[in-house]
């Protein structure tokens, strides 16, 4: 997207464009004419049990079998009968969860009587919700749907009666023809085709092969565009990267159920995709979390990972995705070089240049608030202060959209940096990362981060510097005015830190209990309440916050160091 359509009248002129289209095609999935289109033709039975890798909790589907669904936070207590689509959700996040069928895998695996109570919710769904609703039938709730009513159809059919499997196929056969038909969410279009592809596979037939070929030309259409030469996905989200990878590695499964070769993009994005895991896994077992990305379990990682038999490959930056890894004695470094993704691709991108994560001795000390999607309502997080980068005044790198623009267009993130420059050398001392970027040119500086990771002395060193845009010589000289900034080192809530008796050095200290000074050269030094987000929902952290001023006509800089504490 051209940046000058990123701030004003080019966004406004796309959300109304976006408001209209939408509207039309609300009008169109809710008559007759649309929902005889997508009945027909009529499945003929299931083919292929699509496997998902994805981890299944068999005890959670045990809960709800005995009334209890707890879904994103929120709880339902229905009863072993009780109907879910018949009682107002906890939450929004719930209700989406409870739409998408996100409770059909656990419930499914738990034998035979889940699969029997998976049948009889979904049929409480049909009789509501079963011919259009905006809400239900939304791009948010269907893709994820049909992609677990896929997985799930086989053995929910050998439970069900003739009309209960007749039903189902029916269900599959209408919302994946109907998933191909949305626009809103372009980011989405990949993933959406993808499940109706998984769904053609699993339907019998004609019907299911031309849903099939339909779906694999949107598949190839996008998926060199959204995946990445080094294995990135295009949102520059390593969970994004992780999710899709799932979401082939099913669909690969399925085209061989069905005696169908996998397109040759296909294979090679699903390499690319487990090179990029493995990349983005750090030394704690859990994710990068950035721009909309949570730092997932290493269970889900593992799972991802397990049908690749090739293990680790010594990857030190991932160029194209924008990110590059230090690696020294114990410490391991991840850093955001790269401007946000822009347009629809930044619905989840983050204001937060040249951010760093920082593990220690396996303990991932320094982090962001690792802010998702799924922590609805809480875009603040996406701003320049909720990662471990500089922050100048109150201000922010960049902002979401907010009101009418971010109905219609989605929360795109805009104003933020326009160039970021990143420069490496590795050698056998260690390594050297320079990043410099121009997010905080609204107030005549550029942000330059300098890290050099010591291989023989196993510390990290730090220079944050913000200098004038246009030099003047003449500016120190003229008025005075300065402006706060920062350097802000978000902790993971299992981290803690206290400030030693010289009111600067900060003593860091993870769940192996070993001990890691920050020392610097700030003016201030405060360590400030913060939040970590995991699924969602905001666990308490901390954060240290170095403080120093800055005249925007002369520049600051603050150094910073990590090392072990001595014992």
């Amino acid at each position: 997207m051209p940046k000058a359509l990123e701030g004003g009248g080019g966004v406004l002129l796309r959300a109304i464009g976006a408001e209209i289209a939408s509207h039309a095609q609300r009008e169109w999935f809710g008559c007759g004419p649309h929902r005889l289109q997508i009945a027909l033709p009529r499945p003929q039975g299931l083919a292929a049990r699509p496997h998902d890798p994805r981890p299944v909790d068999p005890e959670h589907g045990k809960k709800i079998l005995a009334g209890t669904l707890a879904l994103d936070g929120g709880t339902l207590r229905l009863g072993p009968d009780g109907d879910p689509f018949d009682t107002a959700s906890p939450s929004r996040r719930f209700a989406v969860s409870l739409h998408r069928f996100d409770w059909l895998p656990d419930l499914s695996s738990a034998g035979s009587d889940g699969a029997r109570r998976s049948l009889r919710l979904i049929d409480d769904w049909r009789r509501v919700f079963g011919k259009w609703n905006a809400f239900s039938w939304s791009a948010d709730c269907l893709e994820r749907r049909v992609f677990h009513l896929a997985c799930a159809a086989r053995i929910l059919a050998a439970e069900g009666s003739d009309a209960e499997v007749a039903d189902l196929t029916l269900d599959l056969a209408r919302q994946a023809r109907h998933l191909l038909e949305i626009d809103k969410s372009p980011e989405r279009r990949l993933e959406r085709a993808v499940a109706a592809a998984i769904a053609g596979c699993a339907l019998a037939g004609k019907p299911g092969e031309a849903l099939i070929d339909k779906a694999l030309k949107v598949i190839a259409r996008q998926i060199d565009t959204m995946v990445l030469a080094d294995g990135g996905h295009a949102t520059r989200s390593p969970e994004a990267g992780l999710e899709l990878l799932f979401d082939l590695l099913t669909l690969d499964d399925a085209l061989g159920q069905c005696g169908r070769p996998a397109p040759e993009p296909l294979t090679r994005a699903i390499d690319r995709l487990s090179t990029a895991a493995r990349f983005f896994t750090l030394g704690d077992g859990h994710l990068a979390a950035f721009h909309g990305g949570e730092a997932i379990a290493p269970a889900r990682i593992r799972a991802a990972l397990a049908h690749d038999e090739s293990g680790p490959r010594p990857l030190n930056a991932a160029p194209h995705s924008g990110y590059h890894k230090m690696i020294g004695g114990s410490i391991e470094v991840i850093a955001d070089c790269a401007t946000p993704p822009a347009g629809p691709l930044s619905v989840a991108a983050c204001a937060q240049p040249a951010a760093v994560e920082i593990v220690c001795a396996k303990d991932r000390l320094i982090t962001s608030c690792g802010w998702s999607p799924e922590a609805a309502g809480a875009h603040a997080f996406r701003l320049s202060d909720a990662a471990s980068t500089v922050s100048v005044g109150d201000g922010s790198a960049g902002r979401p959209l907010s009101g009418f623009r971010a109905k219609a267009l989605g929360p795109w993130l805009v104003d933020g940096p326009t160039r970021v420059d990143a420069k490496r050398h590795d050698d056998v001392g260690g390594v050297w990362l320079d990043i410099i970027h121009d997010g905080w040119r609204r107030h005549g500086l550029t942000h330059a981060r300098r890290l050099f990771l010591d291989a023989v002395a196993d510390e990290l060193r730090g220079e944050d510097s913000l200098s004038p845009i246009a030099l003047d010589p003449t500016a120190a000289d003229g008025p005075r005015r300065y402006l706060p900034f920062a350097v802000r080192f978000h902790l993971h809530p299992e981290a803690r830190a206290s400030i030693a008796r010289d009111g600067k050095s900060v003593l860091i200290r993870g769940p192996n209990n070993i001990g890691w000074w920050l020392r610097n050269d700030a003016v201030d030094v405060e360590i400030a309440p913060s939040a970590h987000f995991d699924h969602g929902l905001a666990r308490k952290a901390g954060q240290i916050v170095l403080k120093s001023q800055v005249r925007p006509e002369v520049g600051a800089k603050i150094r910073w160091k990590l090392t072990r504490a001595e014992g």
